[in-house]
């Protein structure tokens, strides 16, 4: 999988069907945002650019999300090759307030 960063250079990381993205990226070094690793608050979101991710290990995790291509990567598995941006959670928060869904914020899941 490619993960493009916020200085625009990207890392290619391998991920087992079982493994879930983000420790795949900690594994080859990458440092990304995450709080909770349930798949409850938005810290860890990314884009999905290219490719589909199974999102049932997610605490909380809405159809929209995956419509508007959003994935929460410390519980999201590959189905595919994927090609993800990183550092989304503002945007995916932006996202959840427009659709009316929980959109929680923090270690402790506080909404905003």
């Amino acid at each position: 999988m490619v993960f493009e960063l916020p200085d625009g250079s990207t890392r290619t990381v391998r991920c087992g069907a079982e493994e879930h993205v983000l420790d795949a990226a900690r594994r080859y070094g990458l440092q990304l945002p995450s709080s909770c690793e349930q798949g409850w608050d938005l810290a860890c979101a990314v884009r999905v650019l290219e490719g589909r991710v199974d999102q049932s290990d997610a605490r909380r995790y809405y159809s929209e999300d995956e419509q508007a291509r959003f994935a929460l990567i410390c519980t999201a598995k590959p189905l595919s090759n994927l090609r993800l941006r990183t550092h989304a959670s503002d945007e995916m928060r932006e996202h959840r307030r427009e659709h009316r869904l929980p959109a929680p914020h923090g270690r402790w899941g506080r909404t905003r």
